[in-house]
């Protein structure tokens, strides 16, 4: 098992229940290739941070901005929480250090370890709740995910990435992008979209999200930075 030591280091955040932050970097995976640990994975976790991570980023959104309309406001929170964001502030903490999975997993560097750590952190702000309370879990958020917001303000990557896209398909190449569905999977509670942006034939960019609302505006950010469109 790994020396979590180096979490409180990085993050601050002391637990008292080790149990509960080995359970958040736990991979269903793992357990496949060593069921003789006596541990859970961690998705039910995921499924309790998920929810602490929106209500917090919404309650720092709603007060930092008490002028912005509702519309603006789910952009801004979309652009903190999505995979990418999520999966670059896991990598930041150096989360990578102490996931267990299974061989497998553990080769994979793409797609599939974004995912998985955009989970990890939110089974690790769900852990830190039941560990502690909803503040420790909110003030971990406040530190390790807010300070991103100036970069999404700055570079405006909240607008929407699907209109943009397709203003700039239309002008450079006169074609309206598609979407479709590549993969879809997890139970009904935690869907995970894989979806994939088309010029014609031409697959231009992929992108994935818990909605598919959310995959494809990955997709087409993903494609806007593909074709240099940015």
């Amino acid at each position: 098992m790994k020396d979590l030591s180096l979490f409180t280091e990085r993050t601050g955040v002391v637990f008292k229940d080790d149990g509960l932050l080995r359970q958040a970097f736990t991979h269903r995976s793992y357990l496949n290739e060593h069921p003789e640990q006596k541990i859970a994975h961690n998705e039910r976790l995921e499924f309790l941070g998920d929810a602490v991570l929106e209500l917090a980023v919404t309650t720092h959104l709603f007060r930092r901005f008490p002028e912005k309309p509702e519309g603006e406001l789910t952009a801004f929170r979309a652009s903190l929480v999505n995979t990418v964001m999520l999966a670059e502030t896991a990598l930041d903490l150096g989360f990578n250090d102490f996931l267990l999975l299974s061989r497998g997993e553990a080769r994979d560097t793409g797609k599939a370890r974004q995912y998985i750590l955009a989970n990890t952190f939110e089974a690790v702000v769900g852990a830190i709740f039941l560990d502690q309370s909803y503040d420790a879990a909110e003030q971990f958020i406040v530190r390790a995910l807010i300070p991103r917001l100036e970069g999404v303000l700055q570079n405006r990557t909240w607008q929407d990435a699907k209109s943009n896209f397709q203003e700039k398909a239309q002008e450079e190449v006169s074609v309206t992008p598609s979407y479709k569905v590549i993969e879809e999977t997890g139970p009904d509670h935690d869907r995970h979209f894989v979806v994939g942006v088309f010029l014609g034939e031409e697959e231009a960019g992929r992108g994935d999200g818990k909605s598919k609302q959310e995959a494809e505006q990955s997709a087409a950010r993903d494609a806007l930075g593909e074709k240099g469109w940015e």
